[in-house]
């Protein structure tokens, strides 16, 4: 299976989170949100925010809120573990909060250690009441992103749209080169 052009689901994901208001663009790197981000540090209509660790985007994400701005937060599905301490403060306080996961641990990946997280982002986001909205082809994207839009800045719930490996494509995983035969 082919990825999907990352310039192009990029950009279309950008311009539909700026016309939903999204103006704060906080993140940990990952190839997964590289180009969003690229596009988002060169546009005028938006900020961005590196952070060091992912539950720093949920928290600025929540002040943003306070000051009637509208934040997404951009990690990795390892990313997720991270954060349930601060998404009970989101379900608490009932702050909306827009989350995109890149997914690893799925659909053809190649690396054992990040199938135990991957297998785990979905019930953990639904346990502290995160909505989340799988995008698994680049028709999935459009709807995704306008219904974690709704449930987060409208509904104002926790919400995420989760980007399958089927829609980014597996990384590439080095195999271990084999032992030396002893004699």
């Amino acid at each position: 299976m082919s990825k999907p052009d990352k310039n192009a689901w990029s950009s279309q994901l950008f311009n539909d989170l700026i016309e939903g208001g999204v103006s704060l663009f906080t993140y940990v790197p990952d190839s997964g949100n590289a180009r969003l981000i690229e596009i988002a540090n060169s546009s005028n209509q938006a900020q961005t925010v590196l952070l060091t660790s992912e539950e720093e985007g949920v928290a600025v994400c929540a002040g943003a809120d306070l000051v009637g701005k509208r934040g997404i937060l951009c990690m990795q599905s390892s990313g997720v573990g991270n954060c349930p301490n601060f998404l009970s403060l989101v379900k608490g306080g009932r702050f909306p909060v827009l989350m995109m996961v890149s997914m690893r641990g799925d659909y053809g990946e190649q690396n054992p250690w990040q199938y135990p997280m991957g297998q785990a982002v979905e019930p953990i986001l639904h346990a502290l009441g995160v909505l989340t909205f799988r995008v698994e082809t680049p028709d999935d994207l459009k709807p995704a992103t306008d219904a974690a839009l709704a449930a987060a800045f409208s509904g104002g719930h926790g919400a995420a749209f989760i980007l399958s490996q089927k829609f980014l494509g597996a990384k590439p995983f080095p195999k271990a080169a084999p032992a030396p035969k002893t004699q």
